[in-house]
């Protein structure tokens, strides 16, 4: 059966968009460990989905003459009002997943007794291998998309297969179901005889099919952007990291892979490249290290590396779930931010048995404790509000959109996610007695607000997709639940 990729494709992220108001409480991350509460915010949003205004405190008039003060020529305003519901529903930032393999998707939670390597060659490869069929791409891809949207990422950074057609086939159900997505065709030209690329020619030439496409469906990248993904550096000649760096400057096109994420993967690597020290040197000796380029795991780099990251500019994703069920190791995190360097969290579905970026938050609190067990510092651990910060405003620098996305401020696209605590089935229990008044979070009573602060915890460690109720790509609702 044959299958014909669409030409013309609308997205749900991208239709018309009256001016609107959103009425209720904002809670986000903008500072490393400061968590930020907002009850009773007005957030006017213009037809583009940018962020044009933020009131605070009392409401002396309508929220309509309120928008018209803003502007007096509004004709069509829009109100969505949660204020009634108090401090159980509030708006978050969506979440930025910078580390996740689409077609690893199938395979969430198969991992068995598998390290690394074993768990690629016995589940990884042969589920992506029957990715080139595209009509089981379709079937896949429309599932991680909806999944990952339902549990409020708006924005994830793509590994597909090494198939072109497939890699287009992610990028056109990103597009089209409205998620902010980076789509990056894996790219080995010498891994594996029966999952490689034809020689560093086909690799450009497959590369540059999903780049066109792309650029084709949405020329400003406005929401798809390719991003060239050298999967490791053992699975790449010299000859095609130096093209793939060479096209990101040339294009403006950032770069993905994996760095350092097993001890024995670190060995077999270094002994390929003898004239390095560093794994992280073998990178940039390729010239792959850029302020656009995003390393995974990062689980053994070294004091020489995390230096070089940073004088690079380049971004790491901790993956913390990936790490545990594959038992790779545990990245210091702690370490790596009191260095400055940029930090998010990625699901790495599916060595990540989910594709949530919440699970992967509370793994990253409790990865950390394992490292200060080991080292007996409490100083290592990270709390819920730093996950939270490494899961939004982190995720947004990671990938350079912080100046767009991952708090809420003026000028920012209104990109986020409604959590109701008191949804139907909803997995947290809330208590009256133990409850926050919204009138106390509003004058900041220190009580209240350490209340609201204990449910927070509580969705991070107890909450699910069932929490999610709405979710916002460029201020659009692309889910809807309820």
């Amino acid at each position: 059966m044959s299958f014909h990729l669409p030409k013309d494709i609308s997205s749900r992220a991208l239709c018309d968009l009256p001016f609107t108001v959103y009425h209720g409480t904002l809670v986000h991350t903008p500072e490393l460990d400061v968590l930020e509460t907002i009850p009773n915010a007005r957030v006017g949003v213009d037809p583009t989905g940018t962020i044009v205004y933020i009131k605070k405190g009392r409401l002396d008039c309508s929220i309509k003459e309120e928008a018209l003060k803003y502007d007096n020529e509004l004709a069509n305003i829009a109100v969505v009002d949660i204020s009634s519901s108090g401090f159980s529903k509030f708006f978050i930032p969506g979440f930025i997943d910078t580390h996740i393999h689409a077609p690893q998707y199938p395979n969430c939670g198969v991992f068995g007794n598998s390290t690394l390597f074993s768990w690629l060659i016995k589940y990884t490869y042969p589920v992506e291998m029957a990715l080139e069929d595209p009509h089981k791409a379709q079937s896949v891809y429309k599932k991680v998309v909806k999944k990952t949207l339902a549990n409020g990422t708006t924005c994830c950074a793509y590994y597909a297969t090494i198939h072109s057609q497939s890699t287009n086939i992610l990028a056109d159900c990103a597009y089209e179901l409205g998620q902010r997505a980076f789509i990056g065709r894996s790219c080995m030209d010498c891994a594996r005889k029966e999952y490689t690329d034809e020689g560093f020619e086909g690799g450009v030439k497959s590369t540059m099919k999903v780049i066109e496409h792309i650029s084709k469906r949405d020329p400003g990248y406005d929401l798809i952007k390719p991003i060239l993904s050298p999967r490791n550096a053992n699975k790449c000649t010299r000859e095609y990291m130096k093209w793939l760096a060479e096209q990101s400057e040339k294009l403006s096109i950032p770069i993905q892979a994996h760095l350092s994420e097993t001890e024995d993967e670190v060995e077999g690597i270094l002994q390929m490249f003898p004239e390095c020290k560093t794994y992280a040197g073998i990178y940039d000796s390729q010239n792959l290290l850029n302020e656009s380029t995003i390393l995974g795991h990062c689980v053994f780099i070294s004091d020489e590396e995390l230096a070089l990251i940073n004088e690079r500019k380049s971004s790491i994703s901790h993956c913390p779930t990936s790490n545990s069920c594959l038992t790779s190791g545990e990245a210091r995190v702690r370490w790596m931010l009191d260095h400055n360097s940029k930090v998010g969290l990625g699901t790495d579905v599916s060595g990540g048995f989910s594709p949530s970026i919440l699970t992967t938050a509370r793994h990253a609190v409790l990865v950390s404790r394992h490292v200060a067990m080991k080292t007996r510092s409490d100083h290592d651990k990270l709390s819920v509000n730093e996950s939270l910060y490494l899961a939004t405003l982190g995720g947004a620098k990671v990938i350079g959109e912080e100046e767009k996305l991952g708090s809420f401020a003026v000028g920012k696209k209104w990109e986020c996610q409604l959590i109701d605590l008191d949804v139907e089935d909803s997995p947290i229990d809330l208590f009256d007695f133990l409850n926050p008044s919204i009138s106390g979070i509003m004058q900041k009573d220190e009580e209240d607000l350490r209340k609201f602060q204990d449910l927070i915890d509580k969705w991070v460690f107890n909450g699910d997709d069932r929490n999610v109720r709405k979710v916002f790509v460029n201020g659009r609702c692309v889910i809807d639940k309820d």
